[in-house]
Order: C-alpha cells, then structure tokens, then sequence
C-alpha cells in the first residue's frame, strides 16, 4: 500500500515518496513533506535548469544553485523558470 502524505508543495494529500530523495536531513523532509508528483515535477525542472543555465553537475557552485532553486520549488516559494527560458510551442 502506498504511503500517503500531506504534500507542501501541492496541498493535497497524496502519495509520498518511497525513501527519502537522498541522505541527511533535506532527503528526510523531503521524504517527509513532497509527494512523489511534486519530486517528478522538480526532478524535470532541475533538468531544465541544468541546461538552461549549462550547469556542470560537478562544480560546487552549481550545486549551490541546484539547492537554492529546489528548496524554493519545493518549500519557500519565489521559483522563477530560469531566465532566456522560452516554452515550446505546441502544434
């Protein structure tokens, strides 16, 4: 049976992530508070993130970027779409 939670990110409740994201206590709370939806959703726009703005994965200040930018999409609120983006058009 899935696990249920109260999702922050999308207000309803819904189902939770199976383990946490990653170890400490940010994978803790997001396991604790993110639904496995919103994780997707994050997961996606890191992505798009990383490519936008032709992050290396590698460099410490990039994954300063990627924390800073998750914790507003997921918790605090204030995420903007990386800046030049431009969404596809659909046919």
């Amino acid at each position: 049976m899935a696990r249920m939670i109260k999702c922050v990110k999308l207000g309803i409740e819904t189902e939770g992530l199976d383990e946490p994201p990653f170890p400490g206590p940010k994978g803790q709370q997001i396991f604790e508070h993110i639904s496995k939806q919103a994780w997707e959703e994050w997961l996606k726009m890191q992505t798009m993130i990383i490519n936008e703005q032709r992050l290396a994965s590698f460099d410490p200040q990039a994954k300063k970027i990627l924390e800073q930018e998750r914790e507003k999409f997921l918790f605090s609120g204030g995420f903007e779409m990386p800046e030049g983006y431009v969404p596809q058009k659909e046919n």
